[in-house]
C-alpha cells in the first residue's frame, strides 16, 4: 500500500509539473504572438506573468524573457522599463551581443548623456571586460587556470632542465595572476547578480538632493532610463552615484533596482 501511495504521489507531481510547463509555454507563445501583431501592452502583461511565474515556481530568472520584455516595453514607448529589463537580461547573460546592442540602442534615446571621469572610465572598462562572461564562465576559466598552474608547479619540481624550470616558473606566475583575476571577476559577477547595486531612473524627471531630505538643496536632475549606482540607504532614500562620480540622494520610489 505504501508503494502505491508513493507511485500515486509521483504521478500527481509529474502531471502538475507538466501542467505548469504547458501553461507557461502557452502564455509565452501568446506573449510572442501579441508582440508580432503589435499589441505591445498585451505582450508586456503576458511576459511579466511568465517571469513572475518562473520566479515563484523555480526561483529562477531568464535572460531571454527579460530581453523580450525589454523589447516590448521599448516598442510601447516605456524607455525606463525597457532599459531596466535589458540591464536585467545582461546581468544574467553578460556575454550576449544582442542584449548589449539593444541596450545601447535604447540608451541613445535617454536625455542624460553623462561624461565619464578618468577613474570612472577605467572602472567601466574593467567592468566591461568582466561582463564578457557570467560568474559561472569565469569560475570555469579559474578551474582551468588552476589545473595549468599545478602543471607548472609539477614541471618546476620534477623536470631537471633549466630552461623548462624557468619557463614553468614564469608561466606559473602569470597563471597565478590570471587565476586571481578570474576569481575576482567571478565573485564580483555573482555579487552584482545577488545584491543588485545598480538601478534605473523610472520617472520622466527627478531632482537629486544634497541630503535625504526633500527640503535640502537640489544638486541636479536626472531623467528616465539613466543608470545609477546605489551607494547607501536612509529610510525611504537612496544615496546614488552617476557615471561621472557625482553623488546625491533621491527617493527609493524614483529608481528601480536592476
Amino acid at each position: 500500500m505504501k508503494i502505491f501511495k508513493q507511485i500515486y504521489l509521483v504521478t500527481v507531481l509529474t502531471f502538475a509539473s507538466c501542467a505548469f510547463l504547458f501553461a507557461s509555454n502557452t502564455t509565452l507563445a501568446e506573449a510572442e504572438e501579441a508582440f508580432r501583431t503589435g499589441d505591445f501592452a498585451r505582450s508586456i502583461e503576458l511576459f511579466e506573468a511568465v517571469i513572475a511565474q518562473e520566479l515563484a515556481e523555480n526561483n529562477r530568472e531568464s535572460a531571454q524573457l527579460h530581453y523580450n520584455l525589454g523589447n516590448a516595453y521599448f516598442r510601447n514607448n516605456e524607455l525606463g522599463k525597457a532599459i531596466l529589463n535589458f540591464e536585467r537580461a545582461l546581468l544574467l547573460d553578460p556575454g550576449n551581443s544582442d542584449i548589449r546592442h539593444n541596450l545601447h540602442f535604447a540608451q541613445h534615446h535617454t536625455i542624460d548623456h553623462i561624461e565619464l571621469s578618468a577613474t570612472t572610465f577605467l572602472s567601466n572598462w574593467i567592468r566591461g571586460v568582466r561582463n564578457q562572461l557570467s560568474s559561472n564562465g569565469w569560475a570555469m576559466i579559474a578551474i582551468v587556470l588552476f589545473i595549468l598552474f599545478l602543471g607548472c608547479i609539477a614541471l618546476f619540481l620534477f623536470v631537471s632542465y633549466v630552461w623548462a624550470k624557468k619557463t614553468a616558473f614564469y608561466s606559473g606566475i602569470i597563471l597565478l595572476l590570471l587565476l586571481v583575476v578570474a576569481n575576482v571577476f567571478a565573485f564580483r559577477q555573482k555579487d552584482e547578480r545577488i545584491n543588485r547595486h545598480f538601478a534605473i531612473v523610472m520617472p520622466t524627471g527627478i531632482s537629486i538632493h544634497a541630503s535625504p531630505d526633500a527640503n535640502s538643496n537640489q544638486l541636479f536632475q536626472l531623467h528616465e532610463g539613466t543608470k545609477v549606482r546605489i551607494r547607501n540607504t536612509d529610510g525611504n532614500w537612496y544615496e546614488i552615484e552617476i557615471a561621472n562620480g557625482t553623488v546625491g540622494w533621491t527617493l527609493r520610489s524614483n529608481v528601480e533596482r536592476i
